[in-house]
């Protein structure tokens, strides 16, 4: 929002490769990068991929300025020719994508970017910098919401994220994994999404005594008045004045929509209880008690299990700022490059540590489910070339335990390919839906999750497969360039 246009967010490293690949002649040279992860948020069974619509607006806007060519010739490591290049340098490639708010597991490709080296090369930056930061934030808050177990879940972290635009592009990602509004203003307006908020203590401290706060408050939202009670002493002043101010509110003939009142502090089971009693008392048997006081999904489960009488929870510090796992730890690797013929030439990068190999050539994802219930039984990632059958019988491996096999009876499972097009040949095929319809498509995706799969503590993991092909074609890479 803060820039014109985001060509120059990327490492400088990225631009001196490119000259390197401008000055070799090989620029042009066509090949496959993937985006993946390599572990679950949280330590959690699944994550919740997004910031693909800000992917899609960055790639159409890739263009050197005047002012972005002058700024790499001051710096005195680029080459008048290459710079004479980027001048009309555009995207003209290929993008496949897993549509934002789908579950993901580790190791799929997320993104597949088909392009000349020297323009896949530049996005790689940018692109997981967007990625990961909205697929960590709506992973964070599908926990949340999941802890809430039907409970309304707001996001209140505006102020407590690492900059502008963390709690903008923040808050769109909470309310793609499942939030229900956020109190950011501007998120609110640039993404049409619910936003929601109340007062703060300073508002009750500004007048004379509590009640007179109530009611001015009272006074602006007669229909939806939710009151903040903790300021001095909760259950002898700040509840019973809220009573008060909805009798009034009640004797003047006016209809609540939305009311109650907000905690902020204390011991939130025990206090919302007590609450709970004198509202109930007093005849206000529908008054919503929200909370929020540093809240996580840890602490909610917790306190749900305690009985507290809590409905709505504002979770700003915690889920902003994904506290517990600052990074997605999304990857952006070469995987394959396009001969001359068409040919694919796979690409594998080694290490010592076998979950740092990756899995080389172009690729595609395919998600298996129960027929019966729709629960996802495996994801498999296969060649791009291959197919799968649901007519004919299926066993797929784990790869790093062989041993370990998954027969499927035909017609007893469905299947569907994740990755879908995106960018053909540098124009945008794909419409991108709003906040609100991936948030719904998210919560239908999460549905998918066995119960197991959900919980916070040891969930049950998805098995990731790899086909008998891509498997093979991997061992035997390996094999030939470790001897």
């Amino acid at each position: 929002m803060y820039y014109d246009n985001l060509t120059l967010l990327t490492d400088l490293y990225e631009l001196t490769m490119m000259q390197g690949y401008f000055k070799q002649n090989i620029h042009d040279k066509t090949v496959v990068f993937e985006v993946f992860y390599r572990d679950n948020p949280d330590n959690g069974a699944y994550a919740i991929v997004a910031g693909l619509e800000q992917v899609v607006e960055y790639v159409k806007n890739l263009s050197f300025k005047k002012e972005d060519i002058e700024y790499l010739r001051a710096l005195n490591k680029f080459e008048d020719d290459f710079l004479d290049y980027l001048e009309n340098f555009k995207f003209k490639g290929d993008i496949h994508a897993i549509p934002e708010g789908t579950v993901v597991f580790p190791q799929e490709p997320l993104l597949k970017i088909k392009s000349s080296i020297i323009e896949g090369q530049l996005i790689e930056g940018a692109v997981l910098n967007i990625i990961n930061h909205q697929s960590l934030i709506a992973t964070k808050a599908s926990h949340i919401v999941w802890a809430a177990n039907g409970d309304t879940v707001l996001e209140f972290g505006l102020r407590r994220a690492q900059g502008p635009d963390a709690a903008i592009y923040g808050a769109r990602a909470a309310i793609i994994g499942g939030c229900e509004a956020t109190s950011n203003l501007l998120a609110g307006k640039m993404f049409d999404v619910p936003v929601s908020g109340t007062h703060a203590h300073s508002w009750v401290m500004s007048f004379e005594n509590e009640i007179t706060a109530f009611r001015a408050y009272a006074d602006m939202f007669p229909e939806n008045p939710i009151l903040l009670v903790d300021t001095f002493n909760t259950l002898e002043q700040g509840v019973p004045n809220a009573i008060k101010v909805f009798e009034e509110l009640k004797q003047k003939g006016v209809k609540f929509k939305r009311y109650g009142i907000r905690l902020d502090s204390g011991d939130l089971s025990y206090i919302s209880k007590e609450a709970r009693k004198l509202l109930d008392k007093a005849g206000f048997t529908d008054a919503i008690i929200s909370a929020s006081s540093d809240l996580d999904e840890y602490l909610i489960s917790e306190l749900k299990s305690q009985g507290a009488e809590i409905s709505v929870w504002g979770v700003g510090t915690n889920l902003i700022t994904s506290k517990g796992w600052s990074a997605f730890g999304g990857v952006y690797k070469l995987v394959a490059e396009i001969g001359n013929d068409k040919n694919i030439l796979p690409k594998i990068k080694l290490s010592e540590n076998p979950d740092k190999i990756t899995n080389p050539g172009d690729k595609k994802v395919f998600r298996i489910y129960n027929k019966k219930n729709h629960k996802i039984k495996a994801d498999l990632i296969a060649l791009a070339n291959e197919k799968i059958c649901n007519k004919s019988d299926l066993t797929i491996f784990d790869p790093k335990a062989t041993w370990k096999k998954m027969k499927l009876k035909a017609n007893e499972f469905e299947v569907r390919e994740l990755l879908v097009p995106i960018f053909a040949q540098g124009e945008c095929v794909y419409t991108l839906p709003t906040v609100i319809e991936i948030r719904e498509y998210c919560k239908k995706e999460l549905l998918t999750l066995w119960g197991e799969s959900k919980r916070l503590v040891n969930p049950h993991v998805i098995p990731v497969d790899l086909s008998h092909d891509l498997f093979t074609l991997k061992n035997d890479m390996i094999k030939r360039l470790k001897d």
